[in-house]
């Protein structure tokens, strides 16, 4: 192993085990990393600002925010290599990071949400896992990696609520709607033989009776957004944006959306105000009394 793929296991064991970062996320930073020192193919320690700025530049399919998430991933690492002392200065400290907008997410309307849902044929036990699985994702407000790690002795179907395990390994309760509780005992019912002990109390299972990946839900959610007429670009993130807003939009407590979803910071929450705000002020604009009858004014 050369210099460069050394430094980077060691990086990633860092994350690990001392930022206690997740899987994903540490994937994501060590394939942000290795890419870029891959094409510079010098030494991490001989990295230049120049370099740096050539490649994200060089990068022009990237929006800006993922520009931002790239700068993001090597700050981190340049920071490693001084905690190290590998170097001393951070060669993106000169680099400013794409200015960006607030960010509002992709919703689906509730309207939008059943016709996805309802397009899942319920005529095979693959059928009724995949509602269920959406039930879930919207219903409770999970994330996909918290939704295909679900173990069934998380779920409290008496009691109506769900134990999740979230970002940094940390639980929190979830109420469980009726609706989500209904897709889920059906398919109980009709529940692939796990294959092996492992995969006993896991929820969802895949045909082989193991556990089933977060690419398959990605696939699973556009095909049924296609079937069900929808255009919008659309993740399994959709789902959780949505129920978060449509909360909001009924009435519910910001911290209580907060507790739910396993945010840190209510400033996270806050942005589904934002998304929510959006609908009132665009009727605002439509019926505002000074709003030009004879389209814009013309010199």
């Amino acid at each position: 192993m050369d210099f460069n793929g050394r430094i980077l296991k060691d990086y990633s064991d860092y994350l690990q085990i001392e930022r206690a970062m997740s899987p994903n996320t540490v994937a994501s930073y060590c394939s942000d990393i290795s890419a870029f020192l891959e094409q510079t193919e010098v030494p991490a320690v001989q990295v230049t600002t120049e370099m740096i700025m050539d490649y994200v530049a060089s990068r022009t399919v990237l929006s800006k925010r993922s520009q931002a998430r790239l700068l993001s991933s090597m700050r981190s690492f340049f920071n490693y290599l001084i905690l190290e002392g590998q170097i001393r200065e951070n060669p993106c400290d000169r680099i400013d990071a794409p200015k960006l907008g607030r960010y509002l997410p992709e919703v689906l309307s509730e309207e939008e949400v059943s016709r996805i849902i309802s397009s899942v044929p319920s005529d095979s036990w693959t059928g009724l896992r995949d509602k269920a699985i959406l039930e879930v994702l919207y219903g409770c407000g999970l994330r996909v990696s918290e939704a295909v790690g679900m173990a069934i002795s998380d779920v409290f179907f008496t009691e109506s609520f769900v134990r999740v395990r979230g970002k940094g390994d940390k639980e929190r309760i979830v109420p469980l709607g009726e609706m989500a509780s209904d897709a889920m005992l059906k398919y109980l019912r009709c529940r692939p033989e796990p294959d092996g002990r492992a995969y006993e109390d896991i929820l969802f299972l895949n045909r082989n009776g193991r556990c089933l990946s977060r690419v398959y839900v990605f696939k699973m959610i556009k095909r049924q957004a296609m079937a069900a007429g929808i255009n919008k670009e659309i993740s399994p993130h959709t789902f959780r944006h949505s129920f978060a807003t449509h909360l909001i939009e009924h009435g519910a407590d910001l911290r209580s959306v907060q507790e739910m979803l396993g945010h840190e910071s209510i400033l996270t929450t806050e942005i589904y105000t934002h998304i929510e705000s959006r609908s009132w002020q665009q009727s605002i604009l439509e019926h505002h009394p000074r709003k030009r009858q004879d389209g814009p004014v013309r010199h």
